[in-house]
């Protein structure tokens, strides 16, 4: 089982915060050092020579992982940039509608209010009933927002500022009965739930390598079904882009850049099955429901879930000055954890790796019975 030793966090830091950037463990991070050398000792050879069989074998480690075809991955940087590239690429006309929660990430918050600026089609954000009771009632209710003029659907898989876990396979299925197209922002889950993409069936669905697959900084992915290839508009144009030129072609060349996190990815991913990772997984949600059952019986509030999360839980606290005390904890307590406002409720999100422990559960309680009561 690994322990914090498998991992470069300082020691002098409760680490709470994996959901935000994630941290490499020790033989992946060499390993991406090592990529990251191979390409300064020669670049020409590794960029131009190598790069494309390189790609093409970490793509289908890759697709092998998420249970898909290799020819309908394209490496991105993070998920965002993977939503923008689908929702970019989508034609919506004035007053067609894009079906959306109130639970999605802050930047695509903004992705959205710019394509509706830009193309004039309306956002409706689905006002999820709290605490969440069943992925039956969520679905019902989410579609209850649809219209004829529904064209798309973007939602995330697991999402950041509540940290529940959306039924995404059967919002996919009754979309698709629908006509309606659906993208995934499945930032938080690689690494975090057990991924099967063909189980799913997303139209399109973008996630995050660097977050809780614990590869390194700047890898993720976006996944599209074969018949919607022809609709992907490369966010930037460069040389993979010409008359024939197919999905992965078009997309995985932007430019010159340091390939080494994507080729890190299959490394990633080795590290988590030598490493019994669906226990790890385990263990984590335990700490993780051990927090949220702790804190919420301290203050008398009710929790927004009781088992729709894995690894990361957001919970309620009682009203306080959330930049301070999330100021406080990490100067004075030395615990890096997000606190703020939730829909005008204080909450702190906690999350928990496999390098936390009991012990850093224990601390964080503490200190926020010393700064809030």
């Amino acid at each position: 089982m690994p322990t914090r030793a498998d991992f470069l966090i300082r020691d002098d830091i409760i680490f709470l915060n994996h959901g935000s950037f994630g941290a490499c463990p020790r033989p992946v991070f060499e390993r991406y050092q090592a990529w990251q050398l191979a390409l300064e000792r020669q670049p020409i050879e590794f960029l131009l020579r190598k790069r494309p069989a390189l790609m093409a074998d970490a793509r289908a480690r890759v697709a092998e992982y998420l249970n898909v075809c290799a020819d309908d991955i394209v490496f991105v940087t993070n998920a965002t940039t993977g939503v923008n590239l689908a929702l970019r690429s989508l034609h919506l006309d004035a007053g067609d509608e894009i079906l959306t929660s109130t639970h999605e990430y802050g930047a695509v918050n903004r992705l959205l209010e710019f394509v509706a600026m830009k193309t004039g089609a309306r956002v409706i954000k689905h006002e999820a009933q709290l605490p969440y009771t069943s992925d039956e009632a969520f679905i019902d209710a989410f579609f209850a927002d649809a219209s004829e003029r529904t064209k798309v659907i973007v939602i995330s898989h697991i999402t950041s500022p509540s940290a529940l876990i959306f039924p995404v396979a059967g919002i996919c299925r009754r979309a698709r009965e629908l006509g309606i197209v659906t993208i995934i922002d499945g930032a938080h889950a690689p690494g975090q739930l057990p991924l099967d993409l063909a189980a799913i069936d997303a139209d399109m669905y973008s996630g995050n390598f660097h977050k809780w697959l614990c590869a390194p900084k700047g890898s993720g992915f976006l996944h599209v079904r074969a018949e919607h290839h022809g609709l992907i508009e490369p966010l930037v144009i460069s040389h993979g882009w010409l008359d024939g030129s197919g999905f992965v072609e078009r997309n995985e060349w932007d430019g010159t850049r340091d390939i080494a996190p994507y080729l890190t990815v299959p490394t990633a991913i080795d590290y988590q099955r030598q490493n019994n990772w669906d226990q790890v997984r385990a263990r984590c949600h335990r700490l993780a429901a051990e927090a949220q059952s702790r804190l919420c019986g301290l203050y008398g509030l009710p929790p927004l879930s009781r088992d729709q999360f894995a690894q990361m839980v957001t919970i309620l606290l009682p009203d306080c000055d959330a930049s301070a005390v999330k100021t406080r904890l990490y100067d004075e307590y030395r615990i890096e954890v997000p606190l703020g406002k939730y829909k005008g409720i204080c909450a702190v999100r906690v999350s928990v790796q496999a390098y936390n422990s009991p012990d850093d559960i224990d601390r964080l309680i503490e200190a926020l019975q010393a700064l809030i009561g």
